[in-house]
């Protein structure tokens, strides 16, 4: 396994790879990786005879009061973990190396983009579709592997790619989580121990909604009020969103009657957070 920084690199390593004739499939990640990254590897390693995993962390995502400079990093560590799953190269980048001076070129889309995530974060997801984008080019895989934690950004991906004629297979990969129920996330060092304990209280609301569904409940209403109740008790949590849409649209609906995406991000000090399920999966 080995780090490469620019694109040329990657570019001449796939070509060698294209010449023997073997499969590639592409880990995009923005670093700090831990068991969900994993399975995502490990998910590329099955199905290709070579993997790619991006380490980069993408200023164009973020907003101008968001976590950039303080979003955590650490590539040997990185390192170690993608060798041990089965990675074979790590595509770690400087900014100027994805975007020279005078870069003016953007990969944009709506109605997908207009609720959940994107509503709190308006720059986000012009900058993961501009990304992802230069990633596909770049590597050019068979396959590219994304979590359902992320769910608005897998539809949004889906969708960019189908829209665009891109010829790759997108895997989305079931959520990872903690021993205690709380989805793995490399924002999840930022909270101190109490801040810990209060972070459950988004799995918990997540249980709570899957087992309404489960139990027949399709009004839409019920369930975000009775998950907004439960989170709202948690005085660390200040909600973001909690909200049932479209599956295709990411547009909300009253009724859960098609597949649907049951989604919430909640504030736990200064921390973001997000965990959703799909209703399909219930």
């Amino acid at each position: 396994m080995k780090i490469v920084k620019t694109i040329d690199e990657v570019r001449r390593q796939v070509k060698e790879w294209r010449a023997q004739g073997l499969s590639v499939g592409l880990v995009p990640t923005m670093g700090y990786l831990h068991e969900g990254h994993a399975s995502l590897i490990d998910a590329s390693h099955r199905d290709n005879d070579r993997t790619v995993v991006s380490d980069f962390v993408n200023p164009m995502q973020f907003g101008p009061t968001e976590d950039l400079e303080s979003y955590p990093r650490d590539i040997e560590r990185d390192a170690a973990l993608v060798e041990e799953h089965g990675g074979d190269i790590i595509f770690n980048p400087e900014p100027s190396e994805m975007y020279h001076e005078g870069f003016s070129s953007f990969v944009d889309m709506n109605v997908l983009t207009q609720e959940l995530c994107g509503l709190s974060r308006p720059v986000h997801f012009r900058g993961v579709c501009t990304v992802v984008s230069k990633l596909f080019n770049i590597v050019q895989p068979d396959r590219a592997y994304f979590g359902k934690k992320d769910a608005q950004q897998l539809a949004v991906i889906r969708h960019m790619v189908d829209d665009l004629n891109m010829d790759i297979e997108i895997i989305g990969c079931p959520i990872v989580r903690e021993e205690d129920g709380l989805a793995k996330s490399s924002r999840n060092t930022y909270l101190d121990a109490e801040e810990r304990k209060a972070a459950l209280v988004l799995s918990q609301a997540i249980d709570l909604g899957i087992n309404m569904v489960r139990n027949g409940e399709t009004d839409c209403t019920v369930i975000t009020d009775a998950l907004k109740k439960h989170i709202s008790a948690e005085p660390r949590a200040r909600i973001d969103y909690v909200k049932i849409v479209d599956l295709a649209t990411m547009q909300q609906i009253t009724t859960i009657d098609r597949p649907a995406l049951c989604a919430i991000a909640v504030y736990i000090g200064k921390t973001r957070l997000i965990d959703n399920f799909f209703t399909e999966d219930v």
